[in-house]
């Protein structure tokens, strides 16, 4: 299968870590991508536009950057992205991250094999400087209905390791900008449309961490974001009051409530295993 991979860099990314999430794709991967979009979010420094063009001039027309005049947000990014692809079948992933060398394979295989899927992830692990150093790993459900009722609570799909039907993701309306939870808004949506959902149960990629990952989880915005998603999963129908006060009360107490530090120790301890 043919096969595109959208990311989106912008001027914060490290030109090194981007380097390397290319080359987990292009050098390091069983089966890589027929063609990826580097959607380019508004203007970069030269050390990026340098990088970018490298790999131009080495991959040629497997590589399409896209640029944008200004910094639009990953959901706008993303949908560029979409609806530039030249497959069917689109992949995930970011500027700073590891995929490991059999991931695509395993993921083309799996939707092959399961034609009635639309979207597929997988599990993943998180590290700090050396992609060794792994801190923590998120494990998500495998099946559709688990998915369905995970969904119900938090996000049962790791971003950056989707795999999806491009049909599928326009039909549900394709990226939007939601503030920090856009793939979250996204599945919702898919939901909507009945798509069918899984996730492999092996680590598809190594994500890159940080001391500041989970600050970025708290605050009014933060918090505004995934009540608004809460909300329209209530008008859905998708879940009952009583889910949507539980959900309510969890995140106004992390989000609004709780110090970066003690933020921080929840998530790995109840979100993540060591």
């Amino acid at each position: 299968m043919d096969f595109t991979v959208i990311t989106s860099v912008y001027k914060n990314d490290s030109p090194t870590f981007i380097g390397v999430a290319l080359d987990s794709m292009l050098v390091n991967q069983s089966i890589p991508p027929t063609e990826i979009i580097l959607v380019q979010d508004g203007p970069v420094p030269y050390e990026i536009s340098r990088l970018l063009l490298a790999y131009k001039d080495k991959y040629g027309d497997r590589i399409k950057v896209i640029k944008l005049a200004e910094n639009k947000g990953l959901g706008n990014a993303l949908k560029i992205g979409v609806e530039n692809a030249k497959y069917e079948i689109i992949a995930r992933m970011d500027s700073d991250d590891i995929c490991l060398p059999n991931r695509f394979e395993k993921q083309l295989a799996y939707l092959e094999v399961h034609p009635e899927c639309d979207i597929v992830g997988g599990q993943m692990t998180e590290f700090i400087d050396s992609p060794v150093n792994i801190i923590g790993r998120r494990e998500v459900p495998l099946s559709n209905e688990e998915i369905y009722d995970y969904m119900k609570s938090r996000c049962a799909l790791n971003h950056v390791t989707v795999m999806f039907r491009k049909e599928a993701v326009l039909k549900a309306g394709n990226y939007q900008d939601w503030f920090w939870n856009e793939d979250y808004y996204l599945w919702v949506r898919m939901m909507m449309t009945s798509c069918k959902f899984a996730n492999i149960p092996d680590i598809a990629v190594n994500v890159r961490s940080g001391a500041d990952q989970y600050a970025r989880r708290g605050g009014k915005k933060y918090f505004d974001s995934e009540i608004g998603i809460k909300k329209l999963m209530l008008e859905k129908g998708m879940i009952t009051r009583k889910e949507y006060i539980v959900n309510y009360i969890q995140r106004f107490i992390i989000q609004l409530l709780l110090p970066n530090s003690v933020r921080g120790w929840v998530f790995r301890k109840f979100a993540r295993k060591n």
